[in-house]
């Protein structure tokens, strides 16, 4: 396959990796054909359809590698679902009776491009898919290669998704910060909401990485700087089903011998306990172009808060939400190594004319691979049995986690 011009995207919510791969994407285009044209759609796929780009100069190229310094997306992200028409016509990106998927078509033609990158999560490279299907099914000859991006680590089947180490490394420090508030009260009850809908993973990866920071430090407990104060005392997920009388019970007993109480929890853990609340009450629960729950609109934070406040007699709650604090870094070293291993097979995949997205494949013995588009799909849960999960269960003294019922 001859490539003369290439196109980037960036889109979905952000994470600690779109600018590093974005810089990634360029440089090894640089290094093998620095002859073939870069345009980058702004604000991804809403960019496509308006056809607002950015031409990828010498300039550009010749400092695309301070783009690893950086997190956020240089080219700007939104979310754009192109077989969601009603939201595209009411957005006014397409015009009443348009084809979404033919118009994003007919500008990569009108374009000129012959590859498009897309660097996203599980909706993002769902959307591509559904692009690759129509370009195929349509004599387009496009090749399409996507980036997996998402700090909940949740892209089936790919072992690990760009930005989530980063992104628990990133909450860890936060933590740290916050659970610093303990003794700002007697009687104190964090919660600490992680981002993951439907994926555990951040959460318990985030939880694990500030009990290894705890490892780090030393402690004057005779004064009250005591590692029981500062560490986690229970952490909740999508994927497990728990008591909430059960916990309260273990965690006043926590907060009766400790003086504070910390808890980790995913933002998607309870939703549809919540949802069920506020439908029942008439509300109208607000949802992404995707269907999504809006999930910082529905606070599942705060709806834990109030189910334990009471119960463990605390004095003072507070409720931090880490998840754009963290989504929003720079990558880390080793999404840095992950992020050039798979933007340089991203272009090696490209230039053969091999469309997929690119991860290590956990169908395929984890091979790194161009994975074709209807394997890929979202929401794939952590695995609770995972030793280094039970472990941290077992050292804060939380019970073993047991499924949740299935949604």
């Amino acid at each position: 396959m001859s490539v003369r011009k290439v196109a980037l995207l960036t889109a979905g919510g952000f994470a600690p990796c779109l600018s590093s791969a974005v810089g990634g994407l360029i440089e090894r285009y640089t290094e093998l054909a620095p002859e073939i044209e870069i345009i980058a759609y702004r604000h991804g796929y809403q960019g496509l359809l308006a056809g607002d780009s950015i031409a990828v100069t010498e300039q550009i190229r010749a400092r695309a590698g301070i783009l690893h310094r950086f997190g956020g997306s240089p080219i700007g992200n939104s979310r754009v679902k192109l077989t969601n028409v009603d939201d595209l016509v009411r957005r006014g990106l397409v015009q009443p009776g348009d084809d979404p998927l033919k118009v994003a078509a007919e500008r990569l033609t009108a374009d000129g491009v012959d590859v498009l990158h897309t660097i996203g999560g599980d909706d993002t490279n769902t959307t591509a898919a559904d692009l690759a299907r129509f370009l195929a099914g349509n004599g387009y000859d496009l090749t399409v290669v996507g980036l997996p991006k998402t700090i909940d680590n949740d892209v089936v089947p790919i072992r690990q998704s760009l930005g989530a180490w980063t992104a628990a490394e990133q909450g860890a420090r936060f933590a740290a910060n916050i659970v610093g508030e303990h003794n700002s009260g007697a009687r104190m009850l964090i919660v600490h909401e992680v981002m993951g809908r439907h994926c555990g993973w951040l959460t318990a990866a985030t939880a694990a990485e500030y009990r290894r920071w705890l490892d780090r430090q030393e402690w004057v407990p005779e004064i009250g700087l005591s590692r029981a104060a500062w560490d986690v005392h229970a952490v909740y997920l999508p994927e497990a089903a728990f008591d909430v009388r059960a916990e309260a019970a273990r965690l006043k007993s926590v907060m009766d011998t400790v003086g504070n109480v910390t808890i980790f929890v995913s933002e998607g853990a309870g939703v549809d306990t919540i949802v069920a609340e506020l439908e029942a009450s008439g509300v109208q629960v607000p949802r992404d172009p995707f269907g999504h729950v809006r999930l910082d609109e529905v606070n599942p934070g705060a709806w834990f808060a109030k189910q334990f406040a009471e119960l463990l007699d605390a004095e003072k709650v507070m409720v931090q939400k880490s998840g754009y604090f963290s989504r929003s870094a720079a990558a880390n070293a080793d999404d840095l190594r992950l992020i050039k291993s798979m933007t340089d097979l991203a272009v090696d995949s490209a230039l053969r004319g091999e469309s997929g997205v690119i991860g290590h494949d956990e169908e395929n013995g984890d091979r790194l691979r161009p994975i074709e588009f209807d394997r890929i799909a979202g929401g794939k849960p952590f695995d609770i049995g995972t030793g280094w999960f039970t472990d941290l269960l077992a050292d804060i003294g939380q019970p073993a986690a047991h499924p949740a019922p299935a949604h």
